[in-house]
């Protein structure tokens, strides 16, 4: 599976985003996808999970209530719709695809994407 993230840029304090990531290939339906964080000098975080039916997702305490992953298995794409972002949500985010249940691991993960900049001003 290859995945290609995009949807990232500036927006300020109270804004929303969607990123998305496209994957190839016809088993896209069978991962369990994830959506990670990386804030300069900061290790990768889990941010978002949706298993492979898109019937279960799961929040890092931080996004809860404000981000919403969801995925198109038709169009082979995963989604992290952020909406009331802050500044602490700058980061590069990256998502990844798993032949497995969801994690917030991110060494769980097989595949990953090469990463969107989101940048919030305040």
């Amino acid at each position: 599976v290859q995945l290609q993230a995009y949807g990232g840029g500036l927006v300020q304090a109270g804004g929303s985003l969607r990123l998305s990531c496209a994957a190839s290939g016809r088993t896209f339906s069978t991962y369990d996808m994830g959506w990670f964080r990386q804030a300069p000098g900061k290790e990768r975080e889990f941010v978002a999970a949706i298993s492979w039916s898109g019937g279960r997702t799961y929040y890092a305490d931080s996004v809860k209530g404000r981000f919403t992953i969801s995925r198109d298995n038709a169009k082979n794409t995963v989604y992290l719709q952020m909406n009331s972002l802050k500044p602490e949500d700058t980061a590069v985010y990256y998502c990844a695809a798993r032949s497995g249940y969801s994690s917030k691991r991110t060494y769980e993960y097989d595949y990953w994407g090469q990463g969107t900049l989101v940048t919030v001003s305040s």
